[in-house]
This record gives structure tokens, sequence and C-alpha cells, in this order.
């Protein structure tokens, strides 16, 4: 009798639902999927987030009664999902490259601190309640007082943790024994500005993903099951970065990926804008180049675009004056489903302006300046003229229509005038299967299975699903 093939269960515990999806390993298929609205606990002790991903199992069980006994692997964005407060020496070099770091881990940045620890500056470190502080400071050999008095701060200060530390590496004996005095938990990792104008995020995204696994999922008690624990391995938006890092780049020549990408998830909350973009090694070379450096990988979060909590003040950015009401409405019932043509409208309209102004924020602008060696091109944010694909993902792209979906996504590719560096000719394709979070879940274990996912999602077309 031929051997079933293995399967496993990919799961993403998501602020508002949990979705699954069972994927078979050996054949790279997609062969269910399932959703429920997230469970949390209640005050009074009842509810779990597991609860949630029960229904999602039996949904899947119904399809393909091998989800019973699959392995699960799952990434988590429940319970606020993971907060990073960063601080660094100054607020334009070594604290910008700590935000661009924490956001790129998936995490949302709650508190950028600069200039030295304080009183001040420590009540709002508490107040901002991260779950991880990224303390980076320095270049390497370069000055690291401030990182050291940073450290030596917490430690008076007993700071709960956990802290990643990714500043000067000569200092890093000093600080770990400040750290390990206060029992402070705390992970050492290269620093992420080894120097003026490079930016080395890898090492500090590992550490933080580790103290995530460690102390956040945990800590924050979604679940009393000891299964959550053990079945979680990443930060929702981390996995998703890996998986569209591996949409782009392929596992190697002859497996290809499909180029520069560009993935825009529109939430209730916020807007992410993912995107892996080869960098064109003239540009920075001059003038425009940037203290601190540009990356291929790179994770924008807009805290102020979203289809319900942020509905106010997305037709606030979107200049949609008219749809304010409407927006309130969306605000005060985040559940709020729309039964009619006019309130699918309404919702378009709202992610519309969602996504061209998101991928505005990413992307920046270029212009002609003049300068003492003529005229040169300055750019700021990401260019993203030239990507190849343009991945639209979130409730409201994938049970919209296809008309629908281009109408949400293609004015943010014909926006040029003004200097938007925004995609002028992309592929289109909705991420209607979780296809992103699996294949980034995937990754590290199942690579092949990742990158045949990944190719159905690249080769599908909108209106052709």
């Amino acid at each position: 009798m031929r051997r079933p093939s293995p399967v496993v269960v990919c799961v993403d515990f998501g602020s508002t639902f949990t979705k699954a999806v069972l994927v078979d390993v050996e054949r790279g298929d997609l062969v269910a999927r399932a959703d429920h609205p997230t469970t949390l606990p209640a005050a009074d002790g009842t509810g779990d987030v597991l609860d949630g991903y029960d229904a999602c199992l039996a949904q899947l069980a119904e399809q393909d009664p091998r989800a019973r006994d699959a392995e699960v692997l799952a990434c988590s964005s429940a319970g606020g999902g993971l907060r990073i407060a960063v601080v660094g020496n100054e607020e334009l070099v070594t604290a910008e490259a700590g935000r661009r770091v924490a956001l790129s881990s998936g995490g949302k940045v709650v508190a950028v601190l600069s200039g030295g620890l304080d009183a001040d500056r420590h009540g709002e470190l508490r107040a901002a309640a991260p779950d991880v502080l990224l303390l980076v400071g320095g270049t390497d050999g370069g000055n690291s007082a401030q990182l050291v008095g940073d450290a030596d701060f917490l430690a008076a200060a007993r700071w709960p943790g956990p802290v990643v530390v990714a500043g000067d590496v000569e200092s890093r004996a000093r600080v770990a024994a400040a750290l390990e005095e206060s029992q402070t938990p705390y992970v050492l990792a290269d620093n992420v500005v080894p120097q003026i104008g490079v930016l080395a995020p890898d090492s500090a995204r590992a550490a933080i993903r580790e103290m995530f696994l460690a102390h956040v999922i945990g800590g924050k008690h979604l679940s009393k099951r000891a299964d959550f624990v053990a079945m979680v391995r990443g930060a929702t938006p981390d996995v998703v970065l890996t998986g569209v890092e591996l949409l782009a780049r392929g596992l190697d020549e002859a497996r290809a990926g499909a180029g520069d990408v560009v993935v825009v998830d529109v939430g209730g909350a916020t807007t992410d804008v993912h995107s892996v973009v080869e960098l064109d090694p003239e540009v920075g070379a001059g003038l425009s180049r940037e203290v601190v450096a540009t990356t291929p990988v790179t994770r924008t979060v807009e805290g102020d675009l979203g289809m319900r909590w942020s509905a106010v003040t997305t037709v606030a950015a979107g200049q949609l004056d008219h749809l304010t009401s409407a927006a309130e409405r969306r605000h005060a019932d985040p559940g709020f489903l729309p039964d009619d043509a006019d309130g699918r409208a309404v919702d378009e309209a709202i992610a519309a302006a969602a996504i061209e102004v998101a991928l505005k924020r990413h992307a920046g602008r270029s212009k002609v300046v003049l300068s003492p060696e003529g005229r040169v091109v300055e750019r700021t944010g990401k260019d993203l003229r030239e990507v190849e694909l343009l991945v639209g993902s979130g409730g409201v792209l994938r049970h919209g229509e296809p008309d629908a979906v281009r109408r949400m996504l293609l004015p943010a590719t014909g926006q040029h005038d003004g200097g938007w560096q925004l995609p002028r000719a992309p592929r289109i394709v909705v991420d209607h299967d979780y296809v992103l979070a699996a294949a980034g879940l995937l990754a590290a274990d199942h690579p092949e299975t990742a990158h045949r996912l990944l190719t159905g999602l690249r080769e599908r077309r909108v209106g052709h699903e």
C-alpha cells in the first residue's frame, strides 16, 4: 500500500482572525484551508487563543482527515503582536537603524529614544510597555560611552527585560556584565551599524526572534496549554517577510524567484508593506547617500492606515472627507461587514487610500537638486519603480472581486508625478490562500515545498484564481 504523503498544518494567529492551511509537503500542494475569529482570554479567565485554532483544525479535518495528526507550525500577532522599543545614541543614525531592524523583525515599534536614558526617557520607555528592548549605539570600535551608560541605567532601574544588545561589539562584555548583575534577560547580537553607511540587520533580527519565542509568546498568557508555545515559530510579520524573500529570490539560480517584489497587507489597524528589491549600486554613490544604508529587504508599518480601527485616519490621509462618517462607524464597530453595494464601495475606497498612502511612504520620492558637483538625484525611501510583482494581502483584497481588486491596487502603480518611486507596471496577484505566511513557516525545514507554494502564487493572475 502506498504511504500517504505527510502533511503540515501552518497557522497564523492574527489579531482578528486565526488562519490555517494544510500543506502536503511532498507534493507542495495546499490541500485545505480554514479561518476562525481569534479567541483571546477574557477578564473572567475564560477563553484561550487555541479555541480558535481548534475550530480551524476541525474545519481542516473535515476537508482532509490527515490534519488531525499533522505537525503544526505557527506564527502569531495575537494579543498585540511583538512590541519593540529602540534605544540608540543618535536619532538619525543608530536609533534610526534600530527602528528599521525592529520593523524587519516583525515588531511594532512603540518607542524610539536617543540621547541617553534618564528619568524622563525611562518613564517614556515604561509607558510604551515594549515586549523587547533593542539597545544599539556606536560603530564598532567607535564611541560606546552612551551604549554602556544606557546599559548601566537599565541595570540600576531593574528593567524587567528582555533586551537585545546590537551595538559596538567592543563594549559587549561591559554591557553584558551590567545586565547580568541586574538579572535582566538579554541576547548579544552583531552591531546593526558596524560602520557609517552600513546597515547589518540579520544578527539582531535573529536575536529578536529568539527573545520573542523565549519570553513573549508565553509571557502574554494567551493560552493555558503548553502546545501554543511549542507550535509558534515567530512573529507573523517576520515569518511573512521570510516568505517574501523566498518569493523574490527563489532557492537557487535554477529555481529563481519572481525578481523584485512588493507585498501590501491591509489590516484592520495597520497597513504593512514588505519589499525585496535589488539595489542599484550607483544609487547612493553621490550626495543622496544615506548615513543609514538602504537594504534590499524592507518592511514598513503604517499604524494610522487600516480598514477599521484606523479607518478615520485613513480617510483623512487619503483626503476622503466625504467618507468620514462611514469611517467613524467602522472605527466604532471593527466587526462591521457591509451587506450592500454602497457599503462595499466605501470599504474599497478606504482600502485604496490605505494602499496608495502606505506605498508612497515606503517608496518615497526622487528629485533632481543642484549641488557643487552639478545636478544630482536625491532619493528618499525605497525605489519600487522596476518592481515586477505586486502582491495584495488582507481580507478586503482576499474577498474582493477581481475588478474591485484592480481598482484598489492599480491606482498606486500609476502615481509618478511628483517623483513618486511607485511600481510602474507590475503583475498583480492576491494571496488568497495565506501562502506567504505558510511558506515562511516551511522555509527552514521544507524549503522545496515553500518554493513550490510560492511558484503557484506568482503564476496566478487577478481574475484567474
